[in-house]
């Protein structure tokens, strides 16, 4: 699989959170999966380390970079193509952050690794809820009419 993680997902991973489940780690390191972050992400989090709504072992730019290389988690920089994805989104989920990983992961075909449910817009997405990993089926979340909304 091809994979995008969320920023709270790449965070949880790093820092070996309770929160992130054995089968998502296990699909993360996965040497048969491809692991991408984007830029978006790691903007986001320095974002939210300014405001200190982040903390970190290390300085925020530094540690992140170190993390994700240590992981060999791949950068996925933002082109304009992605970016002009959001013509087609409906306006139903209101974080900037996330309209931005799922046109990437549109644009790219790549699973979105997420635990935001709210996320629906035909895009493949693993997802963590309910205590348990989802894998939503790529066919279902293409019958999602995106014009409809």
């Amino acid at each position: 699989m091809r994979l995008l993680l969320d920023t709270h997902i790449f965070l949880w991973y790093i820092t070996n959170d309770d929160r992130l489940f054995a089968s998502v780690a296990d699909a993360v390191s996965g040497i048969e999966n491809e692991v991408y972050l984007s830029v978006v992400s790691v903007w986001e989090a320095l974002i939210k380390y300014q405001l200190g709504r982040l903390s970190l072992p290390a300085p925020a730019d530094q540690y992140l970079q170190s993390r994700q290389e240590q992981q060999r988690i791949a950068s996925l920089p933002l082109e304009t193509a992605a970016v002009s994805r959001l013509l087609d989104l409906p306006a139903h989920h209101a974080d900037p952050f996330h309209r931005m990983l799922v046109c990437q992961a549109l644009h790219h075909d790549l699973v979105l690794v997420t635990s935001d449910q709210q996320i629906a817009y035909g895009v493949d997405a693993l997802a963590i809820a309910r205590g348990e990993a989802l894998q939503r089926q790529h066919a279902e979340l293409r019958d999602v009419n995106l014009e409809a909304a």
